[in-house]
């Protein structure tokens, strides 16, 4: 791995900032690390307010928006609240049909299928919405690219108001509204909202239009922390704050379908990484395995007995996936191997069998073993689908629109897409994307990096300054947990390989006089050999609480050593 320490702030900045925090020169040298300059700026950092949070009306169409669910509202329409069968889609849809129930009865749900309609606005869906007598859609999730499928709709007088976060190309559809901040006319202060994240600007502002204030849709939030968590968007700005308070909502007064979740897991007090690692895998599992529908049933049901029938369904779901995406991981890493593809500057991989529900976890899986732009099909109807996964730095959208002669249809972000293509398009596909990759990517992004905040000796380490860097969260793009580095450290010859066949490193080390401290370093178990017999080696480690037999230790959770 590539370590790069960040640039160190200006001494006499740091010291500005810790005298007026009454904070330590590293706590302050974090903090300007991550753009905080002032006592305002922290304050708001660390004390995150709902009054912080943006006017709706801001953002392009919002105003319409309002305007035509009021009048749908008016003449009685019935209206559908459509989205993605992923955990923003089915948060977003949970949030958006919940609001609008709480106060009129014509208002239903639709996840596409996965299989059948594949992602985003469907002809099926909107079929669904004609035969059933729905006049208008709100669309989640999707939708910014769905130009021909709005105009079908239009043609069997069904509107839609579309709230997404995706980047729109250059022409919109022919929505009544188009929510999204990254539309290039949209004066939005902040464009990193996930898709649950702008439906919950679109209840802000309608609740505003009732007399009802943030205070009144707290209760909300837990849906948009956990689309925030597991989109992989930034928490930073706005998004901060929703997740702060989301979290707390987790916390303390979870909906009735998280709870059912939380229960199975019997976990305590979540952070956004428990969100994203355990109640998100299963919300996704839904859509993966059989249907989305199935998350946004357990996200609005407000019956326990009911919550926990729906939550051993998921858990189920959840074990499944688990099983096939470990099964198709192995595969596509035989078939790199057979096809001796080891140099290439991209993994693409394809078999018809794979399950069109994990190929994104795969995906992923490859990009952690061969760390480079990847790709991975399967059949899905008369077309081949591909989960496309990016590695820090490369955009792999761009990529894809530079190969969009051979592809059907693509969407997505810089480090995740979706894309289908004729089978006949499969090959010259995969060499136009080696060499786009090949001919843009910088050599040195092929080797994973961790970002060091900068070096400190075991002796910085107190509980004064875990009690502060807990503070710092929720953590996730954007605002990462702080990584150090220290060097010279020596193991007292505790050092051991635990875990199934050693995978996982502990230690215990000390600096110079210093006290000794704990270390875990999982997937590091083959580095055993750097550390023993008193050798000195620098490590980069985010510190981290160890509870053993009701007793709280600070830990190193060692990234890498050298």
């Amino acid at each position: 791995m590539r370590w790069t320490i960040k640039a160190k702030p200006e001494q006499r900045q740091i010291e500005e900032l810790a005298h007026a925090l009454k904070v330590d020169r590293l706590v302050a040298e974090l903090l300007l690390q991550r753009g905080i300059t002032n006592y305002k700026e922290a304050k708001k950092f660390f004390r995150p307010q709902l009054s912080d949070l943006h006017d709706p009306f801001l953002m392009k169409d919002m105003d319409i928006a309002v305007a035509r669910i009021e009048q749908a509202i008016q003449n009685n329409e019935n209206i559908l609240v459509f989205g993605d069968y992923d955990v923003d889609g089915t948060t977003a849809v949970a949030l958006m049909s919940s609001y609008l129930l709480s106060f009129y009865p014509n208002v239903a749900t639709y996840i596409p299928d996965r299989y059948e309609e594949g992602y985003g606005v469907s002809y099926k869906g909107i079929d669904f919405a004609e035969d059933n007598g729905f006049s208008l859609i709100i669309a989640l999730d999707c939708g910014v690219k769905a130009i021909d499928k709005v105009a079908y709709a239009k043609e069997k007088h069904v509107d839609f108001i579309i709230c997404d976060h995706h980047r729109p190309g250059k022409d919109l559809p022919n929505a009544v509204a188009v929510l999204d901040p990254k539309r290039e006319d949209c004066q939005y202060p902040y464009d990193e909202l996930c898709g649950c994240g702008v439906g919950f600007k679109l209840i802000q502002a309608l609740g505003s239009h009732r007399g009802e204030t943030i205070d009144d849709l707290i209760y909300y939030l837990d849906l948009v922390a956990t689309a925030i968590g597991a989109d992989i968007v930034p928490i930073t700005g706005e998004n901060r704050t929703l997740a702060f308070y989301g979290l707390k909502v987790i916390n303390q007064q979870p909906r009735i379908g998280f709870k059912a979740i939380i229960d199975q897991v019997k976990k305590e007090s979540l952070t956004i990484t428990d969100v994203v690692f355990i109640i998100a895998p299963r919300i996704n599992a839904a859509g993966r395995m059989k249907h989305g529908q199935h998350a946004v049933n357990l996200l609005t049901e407000t019956d326990m007995d009911q919550a926990r029938i729906f939550a051993a369904e998921i858990e189920k779901f959840n074990t499944d996936r688990r099983g096939l995406d470990q099964e198709i991981t192995q595969e596509a890493l035989v078939q790199i191997a057979e096809n001796k593809e080891q140099e290439r500057f991209t993994s693409v991989v394809y078999k018809e069998t794979w399950h069109k529900g994990v190929i994104g976890i795969v995906a992923s899986r490859l990009t952690e073993t061969y760390y480079r732009p990847t790709l991975v099909f399967t059949k899905s109807g008369d077309k081949l689908a591909a989960s496309a996964r990016s590695v820090k730095g490369f955009d792999v959208y761009n990529a894809l629109e530079s190969c969009s002669d051979c592809i059907e249809q693509f969407g997505g972000h810089k480090y995740a897409a979706g894309l289908t293509l004729l089978e006949e398009q499969f090959e010259a596909f995969k060499s136009q994307f080696e060499k786009v990759v090949k001919e843009t990517i910088e050599p040195q992004l092929l080797t994973p990096e961790i970002t060091v905040d900068t070096k400190i000796t075991l002796q910085d380490i107190t509980p004064k300054l875990m009690r502060i860097l807990k503070q710092f969260a929720p953590f996730g793009p954007g605002n990462m947990a702080p990584v150090f580095m220290s060097e010279n450290l020596i193991d007292t010859g505790y050092a051991k390989g635990v875990g199934q066949d050693g995978a996982h490193l502990k230690v215990q080390v000390i600096q110079g006089n210093s006290q000794k401290i704990g270390g875990i370093g999982f997937n590091l178990g083959d580095k055993l050999s750097l550390v023993t017999g008193r050798k000195p080696f620098d490590a980069v480690f985010s510190i981290d609480e160890n509870e053993w037999q009701g007793n709280i230790s600070l830990q190193l959770k060692l990234k890498d050593i050298k």
